[in-house]
């Protein structure tokens, strides 16, 4: 199976990292990453080094900033920042051949959300997600595999990726069936020593995710707070519940069940303890910020479900103005 990352940063790094030991070990697996900058230059000069509690290792994949060096895949895994994804589809064609599909790894809610869904809004495509429908036309949702990322990562220098504790990528189709393209890609995860689950719904698994993300990101974006802290403080506390119910009620007219109450789903943030949420990550980096993808998504779907999110509505003005400003400045 021929498999290119796209976007070797810290997730997908490290996914393409283990993915390439596995290849190493004897696996029939060809893998390839795209990446860019000072990291690109250092997996081509140095390899690629994955730091775990379980291992560490170094392994030397073929790095390209360029999709055509690299040719057509079997699979491609999707982990850039949401908002990078309208201008880099495109440019991703020479690496799609007839039997191609990729795995969407991002935060937020994917832009196939509505392709395979069984609600009235079947086929609606997400002007939060892809507002100018590029994404869309140049990667074809029936193509799309979703993918909710459980493993959290960083790079604290170029070439080396450090994975802290989750370690698990879960899969499922978006029409929910069992194909052979998910098997094999669950297989070679499995095979590099990533949990891979298999979803028959794996919406449920993206609100999950998303209901503490679309909180406590951007409220990490105005306070500069972990999610220990933020969960810890009443007032912030607070402020996050009011927005996951305003969430709730959406999924709710979606067809999701969540399995947890709201105060269960902070506590689960709370215990990841002093963890800075990517979007902040993103702020005090002077990256895009996955604004709309993780939060403005939600108000979009309250609209078009008819349910009021007015918590949500006021957070998204305030955070849109802090990216505004981060813009102004530069």
């Amino acid at each position: 199976m021929k498999i290119a990352i796209i976007g070797a940063g810290a997730i997908g790094g490290y996914i393409g990292g283990m993915l390439a030991q596995a290849q190493a070990g004897g696996a029939d697996l060809d893998v390839s990453l795209l990446a860019r900058g000072a990291h690109l230059a250092a997996i081509q000069a140095d390899g690629l080094r994955i730091e775990s509690k379980e291992a560490s290792f170094t392994v030397r994949p073929r790095a390209s900033d360029d999709p055509a060096a690299l040719g057509p895949q079997d699979m491609l895994f999707i982990t850039v920042k949401a908002p990078a994804l309208p201008e880099l589809a495109p440019r991703l064609k020479p690496l799609i051949g007839p039997e191609t599909a990729w795995v969407t790894a991002m935060n937020g809610i994917p832009y196939w959300y509505f392709h395979g869904h069984a609600g009235p809004l079947a086929g609606h495509r997400l002007a939060s997600c892809d507002p100018q429908g590029n994404i869309w036309r140049d990667l074809p949702p029936e193509r799309a595999i979703g993918g909710v990322l459980w493993l959290p990562a960083s790079v604290p220098q170029p070439g080396l990726i450090r994975r802290g504790n989750g370690n698990s990528v879960s899969l499922g189709e978006p029409d929910g069936s069992n194909t052979g393209r998910i098997e094999k890609l669950a297989a070679a995860l499995r095979a590099a020593g990533v949990q891979a689950p298999l979803r028959p719904n794996i919406r449920q698994d993206i609100w999950h995710k998303l209901w503490g993300n679309l909180s406590f990101s951007p409220i990490a974006v105005l306070t500069h707070s972990t999610l220990a802290e933020m969960a810890g403080d009443a007032g912030t506390r607070a402020l996050a519940r009011s927005m996951m119910l305003e969430a709730q009620a959406v999924g709710h007219a979606l067809g999701i069940n969540f399995p947890v109450d709201v105060d269960t789903r902070i506590e689960e943030s709370a215990q990841i303890g002093m963890h800075k949420p990517s979007m902040l990550q993103d702020l005090e980096a002077g990256r895009p910020m996955e604004i709309e993808q993780i939060t403005g998504v939600i108000a979009e779907l309250g609209r078009l479900t008819g349910n009021p999110t007015p918590t949500i509505d006021l957070m998204l003005a305030l955070v849109r103005r802090r990216a505004a400003t981060l813009l102004q400045r530069k």
